[in-house]
């Protein structure tokens, strides 16, 4: 049976985030860390080994695959710092627009630095992100990714 790799753990988040090599993406998860606990007013837990996640929501696919991930988070990686944000395709595009510097996959966004983004912005999303899963929790949803 699939193993959930992604889930909480008892890691510290401060201590992941002391872990960070890069002097800069260090300062940039602990400001992060700042913006997502305000935003969400959640705290924030490590999910698997690289993911600092606040709240959660509980998924399951037509597949019958299900399991629980976080409303929100962030992994400051050593390529780029990910975001983790799911969002209403109309909302997404707009907000993403305003939103700076940054490369986009399904569910991440992906930028350099938070200097090159607009703050403000990245709190709409994180409340966008927050409000669009918890309305579709007890929706199944056919889409497995």
């Amino acid at each position: 049976m699939y193993e959930l790799k992604t889930k909480v753990t008892d890691v510290s988040v401060i201590e992941f985030i002391e872990s960070v090599d890069h002097p800069k993406k260090r300062e940039d998860a602990y400001r992060l860390l700042d913006i997502y606990t305000e935003t969400t007013g959640q705290e924030a837990k490590m999910w698997g080994t690289s993911i600092i996640g606040f709240g959660s929501y509980h998924y399951k696919y037509a597949s019958g695959h299900e399991g629980d991930a976080p409303l929100a988070g962030y992994s400051p990686r050593k390529a780029k710092i990910s975001l983790y944000l799911s969002m209403n395709e109309n909302k997404r595009e707009l907000l993403l627009n305003q939103l700076g510097k940054h490369t986009a996959g399904k569910g991440c966004v992906y930028i350099n630095k938070i200097a090159d983004i607009d703050l403000g912005v990245l709190k709409s999303c994180i409340r966008e992100s927050v409000s669009f899963l918890q309305s579709q929790e007890d929706h199944s949803t056919s889409n497995e990714g």
